[in-house]
């Protein structure tokens, strides 16, 4: 039976999840200096759609460029790019040249994801598919959330918060140094085998268009909604903060219960929590203790989607294809965080604050229609196999 090989794996998950601090604190820094300087919802949506479509142009050529210069090598350099676009943002107020960078700081991300995703499921035995993917994406998540507090904590503080955010990024670096540069790692040029594993993706493609565009707008968004609905800044700011302690505390173990009782079980649970769930937003921000514990819960199933969104890419594919998919994923990713949080903004700005929660649930009830649709011919077999 396969094992799993833990330094590789350790040094991967880690390395991945000091990004995530990065990106934990910049997402908010951004929307709060747009914010403050009296630039609308709508401007917000379109700096985090910016960095969402550089993810999205870049997924096509990673292959090509690991193939090339090694998985190792390719994601430092993304880190690198990824720190460096986030402390010229210091040295100028102007939005084109913002633009430029999310856009650029974008692109750095989707090497990063693309490698370090296909990596991790690559190494995952089969049978602990769920708890070794949940573990990557908790450790992930546990850095991630400490930046909205860290912006929280230092606002108004530091002099240069972009320039220390860059800096952020860099300490990923001793541990991809740790980590094999062997190209085949990766593969070669995976493009052509898009269309083979595409039909075999709905759900997990729709599954992670939603997390894409929560996550995107939690870490923009959501503080906005808060502060709209007359929460001070520094619980709005936290609010995304509990979001993302739920995504940390429960993806283990939904990952746990995935590798037990099935993980389409799971996903369909978390899809229906999360539907139920968000059109209580609007009335839990004004209780302090439901706006807390819904933030938790949903935060945990909304992370619980994607997981096993993974999970399932990992069940159905190996090898080259394993690699398209992955890509696929991060494609996904790229036009649901550029058009959610740009369509979301411009509706927040122009009907009202509320239409963040709409827009949420939109996206919860399209997966869970999905996953329901791709099940229901183990639904009717079982129905034909009645007395």
């Amino acid at each position: 039976m396969k094992t799993l090989p833990w330094r590789d794996f350790l040094a991967l998950t880690v390395s991945v999840a000091v990004v995530g601090l990065g990106l934990g604190a910049t997402l908010p820094l951004t929307a709060l200096t747009l914010d403050q300087r009296g630039l609308g919802n709508h401007i917000v949506g379109l700096m985090t759609a910016l960095g969402a479509v550089g993810i999205l142009a870049v997924v096509p050529f990673v292959a090509r460029w690991v193939t090339r210069f090694g998985p190792r090598s390719s994601m430092i350099a993304a880190v690198v790019i990824a720190a460096l676009t986030t402390v010229l943002m210091q040295t100028s107020s102007n939005l084109i040249f913002w633009g430029i960078l999310r856009f650029i700081f974008g692109a750095a991300l989707g090497v990063l994801f693309t490698v370090g995703e296909a990596w991790v499921n690559k190494l995952a035995p089969d049978g602990a598919r769920g708890r070794v993917l949940a573990l990557y994406a908790t450790t992930f998540t546990l850095f991630q959330l400490i930046g909205p507090a860290l912006v929280a904590l230092l606002a108004g503080r530091i002099a240069w918060p972009f320039a220390a955010c860059g800096a952020l990024f860099l300490l990923s670096i001793p541990g991809l140094a740790l980590m094999s540069n062997r190209s085949h790692l990766i593969g070669d040029e995976h493009a052509a085998k898009w269309k083979i594993v595409g039909p075999r993706m709905p759900v997990i493609i729709l599954g992670t268009a939603f997390f894409a565009l929560f996550d995107a707008l939690a870490l923009s968004l959501l503080p906005l909604f808060g502060m709209r609905h007359g929460i001070p800044l520094e619980q709005a700011l936290l609010s995304a903060t509990v979001m993302l302690i739920g995504n940390t505390t429960l993806q283990f173990p939904l990952g746990w219960l995935a590798d037990r009782i099935g993980r389409a079980r799971v996903h369909l649970g978390c899809g229906l929590v999360a539907c139920l769930l968000l059109p209580l937003m609007p009335l839990a921000v004004s209780l302090p203790w439901l706006w807390w514990v819904l933030l938790y819960v949903l935060g945990g199933t909304a992370g619980g989607i994607y997981v096993l969104a993974l999970v399932a890419c990992g069940d159905r594919f190996s090898g080259q294809r394993l690699v398209a998919a992955t890509a696929i994923i991060n494609a996904t990713w790229g036009v649901s965080g550029s058009g959610g949080p740009l369509l979301t903004g411009a509706l927040m700005e122009s009907i009202h604050v509320n239409a963040l929660v709409v827009v949420l649930w939109l996206g919860a009830a399209i997966f869970v229609a999905s996953l329901l649709w791709e099940r229901r011919p183990a639904f009717i077999a079982k129905i034909m196999a009645r007395p």
